[in-house]
Formats: structure tokens, C-alpha cells, sequence
């Protein structure tokens, strides 16, 4: 199985994202899902093997999600997947799948979690915050270092 995200070029994390998958030493299927939508069946099975809700799926910043009213509890799965489908702008990403899993890469660093290869070498993200060291290992968010268990 091939390495697939779904990315959006614009977005800093889906960005970083691809960039760590390739520092795995993976080429893969990008799918610019504004340009091509996900069919709805593919975007609900994506959901489920994320291990997410339809409305954690959700991307409110930069969409119409206020607008369209997505906010309501009262809306169902099925509406929720309508509006995403309607407005691809809506569905949360970065999406990755592997042979290891499905992910929602928020941060980018999740997709560690479920990459076949290790890093090959340091990476840090385009903010300058540092995620692998030289020798290809996850380094510790910031903040986090020593800190008692």
C-alpha cells in the first residue's frame, strides 16, 4: 500500500505533513481533495478509521462553517457529510492513510505514528519547531523535556 494524504498546499500543517512523510523516504498519492472531493462513502470510512466523529472531522477556521450554521447539535452525520461534500474547504486535514492506519494529522507530527519507515534525518517544521533529530528520532515537544511522570 502506497502512503496517500489528503492535502491542501495552502495550509501550513498538511505542508509539514508531506514534508515528513517524504523524510521517511515515501512518495505519496497526493490527493488535493479541494480539486477532487472525496465520494462520500470514502470521506465517512475515512472518518471511521480515524477513530473520529463526523463533526471532529469538521474544519471551522476559514470555511463556512459559522455561515452554513454547522454549529447546530442538532445535525445529523449524514447532514454534517452533505455540507463537507458541498464545501470540500470543510473536511478537516490533513488525512493520511497507511498500511498502519488513518489518521487526521493535527499536528503534523501524528503521522509518525503510522508511517512504515523511520525519519531518515532531522526535520523541523516551517516554523522552525524542531520534531526529529539528526538520527531520526521524535524529539519532545518543547516544554515537556524532564518533566515528572
Amino acid at each position: 500500500m502506497t502512503v496517500t494524504i489528503w492535502h491542501n498546499p495552502a495550509c501550513g500543517t498538511s505542508r509539514n505533513t508531506l514534508a515528513l512523510i517524504r523524510n521517511s523516504g515515501e512518495e505519496p498519492r497526493v490527493v488535493e481533495y479541494l480539486r477532487t472531493p472525496p465520494a462520500r462513502d470514502e470521506l465517512a470510512a475515512a472518518i471511521r478509521a480515524a477513530g473520529l466523529t463526523v463533526r471532529a472531522a469538521l474544519r471551522r477556521k476559514g470555511t463556512p462553517y459559522d455561515e452554513l450554521g454547522l454549529d447546530d447539535p442538532a445535525l445529523s452525520d449524514d447532514q454534517l457529510l452533505d455540507a463537507m461534500l458541498a464545501h470540500p474547504i470543510l473536511i478537516n486535514r490533513p488525512f493520511v492513510f497507511t498500511e498502519r492506519g488513518v489518521r487526521l494529522c493535527r499536528p503534523s507530527e501524528l503521522v509518525l505514528d503510522i508511517l512504515p519507515n523511520p525519519q531518515r534525518g532531522a526535520f523541523a517544521k516551517e516554523d522552525g519547531e524542531r520534531v526529529v533529530d539528526e538520527a531520526g528520532q521524535r524529539v519532545a515537544p518543547a516544554g515537556t523535556q524532564g518533566a515528572a511522570a
